[in-house]
């Protein structure tokens, strides 16, 4: 894995206000981060890209192609499954099923910087 794959965030969430935030606060310590809406844009963009994100945060409920959806696609795709996945939910009580997705972490929305810079640095270093 290159530098650029392990200091990369994919942020998958249809609030682009949190989307920014994350992007924000990433940014600010040296991560890059790339956006998708929906869990069709991100599959679309990990197609294309010169390389893998160190990690996805990934929403549940969002429009056109929801996390639960996502992460199926993804695990199916011997070049994509490696990619740890994180749920960002709003929805109290979602590690129990996280664990049946094989997510990695669940942040809960609105999350303290300190828990999404924990996380992040786990798996991006």
């Amino acid at each position: 894995m290159s530098a650029a794959e392990r200091l990369s965030v994919l942020v998958v969430d249809d609030d682009k206000s949190v989307c920014d935030i994350i992007s924000g606060e990433l940014g600010g310590q040296g991560y890059s981060t790339v956006v998708a809406g929906n869990g069709r844009e991100a599959l679309d963009y990990l197609k294309v890209c010169p390389s893998r994100p160190g990690l996805i945060l990934l929403d549940l409920m969002m429009p056109v192609m929801t996390g639960w959806e996502f992460r199926k696609v993804q695990q199916s795709d011997p070049e994509l499954a490696a990619i740890p996945v994180a749920i960002i939910t709003g929805m109290p009580g979602m590690e129990k099923k996280a664990e049946t997705i094989g997510a990695v972490d669940v942040l809960c929305k609105p999350s303290r910087v300190e828990e999404l810079t924990a996380l992040v640095s786990r798996f991006c270093k």
